[in-house]
C-alpha cells in the first residue's frame, strides 16, 4: 500500500481537510498509477480525488471508539523510530 498514507482517524487534533486530500491524492495516484495524468485523464483523476476524499471524510465521522485519541507528535516520534531502525546501514568491523 501506499507508505505515505496515514492513519487520520483518533488523533487530537482531528484530521485537516489537507492531510484527508492529501490521503485522498496518494490513493488515487496508486491505483491510476499516474503521478501526474495527462490532461485526457485530468478531469476524471480530480475527481476521483474528491470522491475518495468525500468518503474519507465521512467514515472518519462515522468512526467510534473508547480510546483516548492519539498524540500527533508522539505517533510521528514512533514513525521516525522505526524508520532509523528500517533503513540503517550496518556499521562495518575494526
Amino acid at each position: 500500500m501506499c507508505r505515505n498514507i496515514r492513519t487520520l482517524f483518533n488523533f487530537d487534533p482531528p484530521a485537516t481537510e489537507l492531510e484527508i486530500r492529501d490521503a485522498s491524492l496518494q490513493f488515487v495516484r496508486k491505483l491510476s498509477g499516474f503521478n501526474v495524468p495527462s490532461k485526457a485523464n485530468e478531469a476524471a483523476f480530480e475527481r476521483a480525488v474528491e470522491e475518495v476524499a468525500a468518503s474519507a471524510r465521512a467514515l472518519i465521522r462515522s468512526l467510534v471508539t473508547s480510546a483516548e485519541p492519539r498524540n500527533r507528535e508522539i505517533e510521528a516520534a514512533k514513525a521516525k523510530a522505526r524508520a532509523a531502525e528500517r533503513f540503517a546501514h550496518p556499521v562495518d568491523g575494526p
